[in-house]
């Protein structure tokens, strides 16, 4: 979203309103949030009218992540894991080239999958767990296995 929305600041007022975004995120409660995004808005609306109409069309998206507990609110903020491993699953088709079959697309992903679970199992402090995710949960769908770190 912050590309899309610095296209829209040009190259001089990129750093102001980068940091003007900032302060929206910077806050403890959604509701804080929120308000916060309204006024920068507002602010940006007199100079930048295409910016402040972005932003008000994104907002509820864009902040979607505090409505998640605040320890999950750090690893939801940005998509750049998501976009490391589509990179990777693309980098390591691309060897490949063409698949004979489609079930042989569907390993070599699945492997990678798997591979990158491993990987964010491994690294707690980075990635939520399933035991930090059980306590979001309002239903019995969620359990944790006994012997779950």
């Amino acid at each position: 979203f912050m590309r899309n929305a610095l296209a829209h600041a040009g190259k001089s007022g990129r750093r102001v309103v980068s940091a003007f975004m900032a302060t929206a995120f910077a806050q403890d409660t959604p509701e804080a949030a929120r308000q916060q995004w309204r006024q920068v808005a507002d602010q940006l609306r007199p100079k930048l009218p295409k910016l402040a109409a972005l932003m008000d069309e994104s907002e509820a998206d864009v902040l979607a992540y505090m409505s998640f507990p605040a320890p999950h609110r750090t690893k939801l903020h940005s998509t750049n894991p998501l976009e490391r491993l589509n990179g990777e699953i693309k980098r390591r088709t691309e060897v490949v080239g063409i698949f004979p079959k489609e079930a042989a697309i569907t390993r070599l992903v699945g492997a990678i999958l798997l591979e990158q679970n491993d990987e964010w199992a491994v690294q707690r402090a980075r990635y939520m767990t399933l035991k930090t995710i059980t306590a979001m949960s309002h239903d019995g769908f969620i359990s944790v296995p006994a012997g779950a770190p």
